[in-house]
C-alpha cells in the first residue's frame, strides 16, 4: 500500500472528473471482502459519513460519482480535490493510489483544497459550441440595444460556419413569441429547437451536445442575459461545462438586470467577453488557414454601439 500511495492520483477539479472517464491499474484495502459484486464503503466529506456500497472493481470515477450523488448539493464544483483511503497501516488517510479499485470494505474521503480552480478561458474550434438564445422577432421593440445583438449574432454565426463549429439554436415559445429574426441567418446550424423553459439546456441540447466529441466549451448570446442566458449558463457550468457569454451579444429589457447578471455571472468563474476576442481567440494565430476570412469578418462589422459600456 505505502508504494503505491506514493504515486498518487493528481488533484483534479470534479467538474472536469465528472466528464472524464479514469481507468487502469488495481487496488484494494484490508478489511471485509465484497458478498454478492457490491463493496461497502464509508464516505467521508467535511463533518459527514455515509456509508454505502459499491461494484466490485469501481476505479476512481464511480467513486465521484457517488461523492457527487450523496454530497452533489454541498459540493463547490469549481474546486479542486483529492480523494483520500483510510489505510490501516499508517492509522490515517493516504491519496488515493493511481489506478485504485475496490475490492475490499473501505473507507474513503473527499478533500476541498483551499486553492481556487481558475478557469483559463482556452478557446479551440474542436471544442466548442456556439448557442444562440432566443434571438426572436416578438422581443425586438423590447430588448435594449436588440438591432446591435443581432448584428454581432449574425456575425458570430458567420465566423461559425468558417470554422465548422456547431450551432444549437433555441426559440422560447416561438407559437407566440414568433420565429428567430430574419437577419439571424441560420444556414447549417446543428439544431433549432422550441422550449417553454427558460435554459437552453433541454434534453434535445444534452444529446446533441454528447454527439460532439470533446466538447469543452460553450460561446453563449441571445436573450435575456438575466433570465435564459443566466440560466443556461448556471447548468451548463453545474455539468463541467466552460462558458463564455459574449457581452456586446447579450442583452435584456433593463440594463439593470443585465449589468447585475453578468456581475454574478463573472463571479461565479463564467467568463464575459466579446465577439471579436472570442473570433480571434478560436484562430490564435495568423498562420491559421481561416484567419484572413475571420479578420475580414470583424472587419467588415459596423463600429460597436454603447452596449459594451453597459457591461
Amino acid at each position: 500500500m505505502a508504494a503505491a500511495a506514493a504515486a498518487a492520483a493528481e488533484p483534479a477539479s470534479l467538474a472536469h472528473l465528472h466528464n472524464s472517464g479514469h481507468s487502469g491499474g488495481s487496488g484494494g484495502t484490508p478489511g471485509s471482502q465484497s458478498i454478492g459484486g457490491a463493496v461497502p464503503v464509508l464516505f467521508c466529506f467535511s463533518v459527514f459519513a455515509r456509508p454505502s456500497t459499491v461494484p466490485h472493481g469501481a476505479g476512481h470515477e464511480l467513486l465521484i460519482q457517488k461523492f457527487l450523488s450523496l454530497y452533489g448539493d454541498q459540493i463547490d464544483m469549481h474546486r479542486k480535490f483529492v480523494v483520500q483511503l483510510f489505510a490501516e497501516e499508517w492509522g490515517q488517510y493516504v491519496d488515493l493510489p493511481k489506478g485504485f479499485l475496490v475490492s475490499e470494505r473501505c473507507k474513503v474521503r473527499l478533500v476541498p483544497l483551499q486553492i481556487q480552480l481558475t478557469t483559463l478561458g482556452n478557446l479551440t474550434p474542436s471544442s466548442t459550441v456556439f448557442f444562440c438564445c432566443d434571438m426572436q422577432e416578438r422581443f425586438r421593440p423590447a430588448i435594449k440595444y436588440f438591432g446591435d445583438i443581432i448584428s454581432v449574432g449574425q456575425r458570430l454565426l458567420q465566423g461559425a460556419r468558417i470554422l465548422g463549429i456547431p450551432v444549437i439554436v433555441t426559440e422560447q415559445y416561438p407559437k407566440g413569441l414568433g420565429s428567430t429574426v430574419q437577419e439571424i441567418d441560420l444556414t447549417g446550424v446543428k439544431l433549432v429547437l422550441p422550449k417553454t423553459k427558460f435554459s437552453m439546456v433541454l434534453p434535445e441540447v444534452e444529446a446533441a451536445l454528447a454527439e460532439i466529441p470533446g466538447v469543452r466549451s460553450v460561446v453563449l448570446f441571445g436573450v435575456e442575459t438575466h433570465v435564459c442566458i443566466q440560466q443556461t449558463a448556471l447548468e451548463l457550468v453545474g455539468r463541467g461545462v466552460e462558458v463564455h457569454i459574449v457581452a456586446d451579444a447579450t442583452s435584456s429589457r433593463s440594463m439593470m438586470d443585465r449589468m447585475f447578471a453578468l456581475e454574478r455571472l463573472a463571479r461565479t468563474g463564467i467568463i464575459v467577453t466579446t465577439s471579436e476576442a472570442v473570433l480571434l481567440q478560436l484562430v490564435a494565430d495568423k498562420d491559421h488557414p481561416k484567419f484572413k476570412e475571420i479578420q475580414n469578418l470583424i472587419k467588415a462589422s459596423a463600429p460597436e454601439s454603447g452596449l459594451l459600456s453597459k457591461v
